[in-house]
């Protein structure tokens, strides 16, 4: 299913493209979020807890299924069960692999593959640069669902039926065929939604405009669901007896029902939310954000730094060696919390960070790139330099949280 941005998870395979976190610039680009079951092509793969509760309903449901078909099995069938349920989310992960190969072929770094409550998730960093990548990104996933469904239908033909490998094969080729076609409806945050984006993206040339239309498909898709679903189900629409209004089996269908149609819904107004903040991302401009800095050497007391600094109006520190070099840059926490009485005996050296690779960065960057590069080397000052390689100033990781944050609150206003 998909992606953008920001949260949202998916029924039976899905990938999303995650946003930078409000206030967290230097969020490490790999997080947990569950138990880590491996790293296929180099990225986690995490199992929820709530995994564990979907595998548990699905033990007993399809344990009482399998009471009725082969009755002989006993308490075994439980058992049984159980390895449809580990089968079926290997095939969801198969379908979030696929997601995830296509991004790397595409260059589009993956955070993380996530099973979870209703399927899975492939946190996919950056946005397709292209509509044609966009909808290979979105098809593969579907595609390769219904590839398995082929595999387990062939195997069918192979077994007995009535056997216990008939029923499994069975199971889990309806089951895949299912993921595919519901990833497949033209709506956000689903994989069909994200194919819907990339032919009006195509068609118009405007990615937001692709958005706009997935997203509001997606909330026409969820309402159908909320209100179809369940009389669906009541008919007998979906190869089963009618149902009773008001039964058990009615209120359980409504129940998923609205689940399912809560999920799209905030799905397709996260892709939404993200598509606006995207759009405004540009405006976070490094040269913008940065304070203008003097250079003091490393044995300037505090006091007389800060003098040279309100002279210059200036309201950062660069550390520099009688070259002129900098080495380092003076942390506004360790100057703060030096009192002013001290700050004459108090050399900058002891309040400054020594400057590691990547905590030099140009005045030039934007947006997520700007992002991306504060993410890949945390610290709570960069220096910042012109391309003529002069010093520019000091970026503060708090003006860019800020900045950040004020984006997102236009996003939502």
């Amino acid at each position: 299913m998909d992606n953008s941005g920001q949260p949202q998870s998916d029924s039976g395979g899905s990938d999303r493209t995650t946003e930078p976190e409000a206030g967290k610039p230097q969020r490490p680009r790999e997080s947990g979020g569950g138990i880590l079951m491996g790293r296929p092509f180099g990225v986690p793969v995490y199992v929820s807890p709530s995994w564990f509760l979907v595998a548990a309903l699905i033990t007993w449901v399809f344990g009482e299924q399998l009471e009725r078909v082969l009755p002989e099995l006993g308490a075994a069938r439980y058992l049984v069960s159980l390895f449809f349920a580990v089968a079926f989310y290997a095939s969801v992960l198969v379908h979030e692999l696929a997601h995830t190969v296509a991004a790397l072929r595409f260059k589009l770094p993956v955070r993380r593959i996530q099973l979870q409550f209703f399927g899975g998730v492939s946190e996919i960093e950056k946005e397709s640069e292209t509509p044609g990548r966009e909808f290979v990104l979105a098809f593969v996933g579907p595609l390769l669902s219904l590839v398995l469904s082929g595999v387990f239908y062939l195997g069918m033909l192979l077994v007995e039926p009535g056997t216990v490998p008939g029923v499994l094969l069975a199971g889990l080729m309806i089951s895949n065929l299912i993921v595919a076609a519901f990833n497949l409806l033209p709506g956000l945050p689903l994989d069909g939604g994200r194919m819907l984006r990339a032919v009006v993206w195509k068609l118009s040339g405007k990615p937001m405009t692709g958005t706009v239309a997935a997203a509001w498909s997606g909330r026409a898709l969820a309402v159908a669901v909320l209100v179809g679903l369940p009389l669906l189900t009541q008919a007998g629409g979906l190869g089963g007896e009618p149902e009773n209004f008001g039964s058990v089996d009615s209120l359980t269908d409504a129940l998923l029902a609205a689940i399912l149609a809560a999920i799209i819904w905030t799905g397709a107004g996260n892709s939404l939310r993200m598509a606006r903040l995207r759009e405004r991302l540009p405006d976070l401009r490094a040269r913008t954000l940065t304070r203008r800095a003097v250079p003091v050497e490393a044995d300037t007391p505090l006091s007389e730094a800060l003098r040279r600094a309100n002279e210059a109006g200036a309201r950062a520190l660069v550390v520099v060696d009688a070259h002129g070099t900098p080495t380092a840059v003076v942390r506004e926490a360790a100057i703060v919390g030096v009192p002013e009485h001290r700050r004459p005996w108090v050399a900058v050296s002891g309040l400054a960070q020594d400057l590691k690779d990547g905590m030099r960065v140009s005045a030039e960057l934007t947006g997520e790139e700007l992002l991306d590069t504060l993410r890949a080397t945390p610290a709570t000052e960069y220096l910042v330099m012109e391309e003529t390689g002069e010093i520019y100033g000091v970026l503060s990781t708090a003006d860019v949280e800020r900045a950040f944050v004020a984006a997102m609150a236009r996003t939502s206003s």
